[in-house]
């Protein structure tokens, strides 16, 4: 196999200078197999600050999409923009025959998902979603406990994201609404949990749900969500999730089996015996705001690093555009579930 630190790296491209472009930019600082080229931005010179978080030769800053995909030494783009605009952005990329690693959410809806995801497989390039939780040690070590076997039938799930952001977050144009994001609280940031959590139950069947905006917050689209859950192995499940619980906590998934239930979040895989043992897994440093910084862009380099493994060795990247596509299904059967106050079936 070849040694990738004696490969040339490839030519990446980010598409996007928003809040979550400084984490990229730091991510490809650190990873051998990827260069920085280009930084797309509807305002380049705003968007240059960002040369100071990068290690190598400082990347080109221009609003020329076009020019950047029919660049040959771009290889792949990260595609950071809002979901608005992501369609547009994938099918000129794609088109050139960029691979292309996005940021959630795939679409703002399950019908605009599934379109970019037949995009992309029309022009015959690798998609990849960045979902970064999967890579966290917990996550890992949870993956690899409830595979190895030992721990019986899964009973009960518990997905929690409990977190706060105060009003100035949706005052941000377009934040919180179905026109630019797609919706609220679940699609924008309890995406990550359900993602990892049905990485590690299997499919969802059936749904009875409630949505709603309180009183906390002033936007268009949903800050509270809560559902409950059927799934395809038989086991039931919980799910809450809201912007409005103050003191933001740290979201947590909780999987009862019948000889052990393993709860984990960002720092630790908690295992609570039936038999009165309990074991402590992938416990994280104190997370202070550099360390969660270091550690966030660790989390991204991981999925970057494993995208362009993926790309050289054809194979797929740990989360594929399509494998997306189940946290998109369980959102809607949630959205249509409340809005129509009945059951929602999902296939299985």
């Amino acid at each position: 196999m070849t040694d990738p630190e004696t490969e040339t790296p490839i030519g990446v491209a980010l598409i996007g200078a928003g809040m979550i472009a400084r984490t990229h930019v730091v991510a490809l600082s650190g990873a051998a197999s990827a260069r920085l080229e280009a930084v797309v931005s509807r305002r380049p010179e705003r968007a240059e600050p960002l040369a100071q978080h990068y290690d190598g030769a400082p990347p080109r800053f221009t609003a020329d999409l076009d020019a950047v995909a029919a660049d040959p030494a771009i290889g792949m783009a990260i595609v950071a923009t809002p979901p608005s605009v992501r369609a547009e952005v994938i099918g000129t990329l794609a088109r050139a025959g960029k691979h292309i690693l996005l940021e959630k959410p795939v679409g703002r809806t399950l019908a605009e998902a599934e379109q970019v995801v037949e995009t992309c497989d029309a022009a015959g390039v690798t998609l990849g979603v960045l979902f970064q939780h999967r890579v966290r040690a917990p996550a890992v070590a949870a993956a690899r406990r409830a595979a190895a076997g030992g721990l019986g039938r899964l009973g009960l799930v518990e997905i929690a994201v409990p977190l706060w952001r105060d009003q100035s977050y949706y005052d941000e144009l377009g934040r919180g609404t179905y026109a630019r994001d797609g919706g609220g609280v679940m699609i924008t940031n309890a995406i990550h949990s359900i993602d990892l959590a049905l990485s590690l139950t299997g499919p969802v069947t059936r749904v009875q749900a409630m949505t709603a905006t309180t009183p906390l917050h002033r936007m268009e689209a949903e800050d509270f969500a809560m559902a409950g859950l059927h799934f395809a192995n038989g086991a039931v499940g919980a799910f809450i999730a809201s912007t409005a619980m103050f003191p933001h906590r740290t979201e947590s998934i909780t999987l009862h089996f019948e000889a052990a239930s393993l709860r984990l979040d960002k720092d630790s895989l908690e295992i609570s015996w039936r038999d009165g043992r309990r074991e402590v897994e992938a416990t994280g440093p104190p997370d202070g705001a550099h360390a969660s910084e270091a550690r966030k862009a660790g989390w991204h380099r991981a999925v970057i690093e494993d995208f362009i493994t993926a790309i050289r060795h054809g194979r797929p990247p740990l989360v594929t555009g399509r494998q997306a596509l189940s946290a998109h299904r369980l959102i809607e059967a949630i959205e249509t579930a409340s809005r129509e106050g009945r059951p929602v079936d999902l296939p299985g």
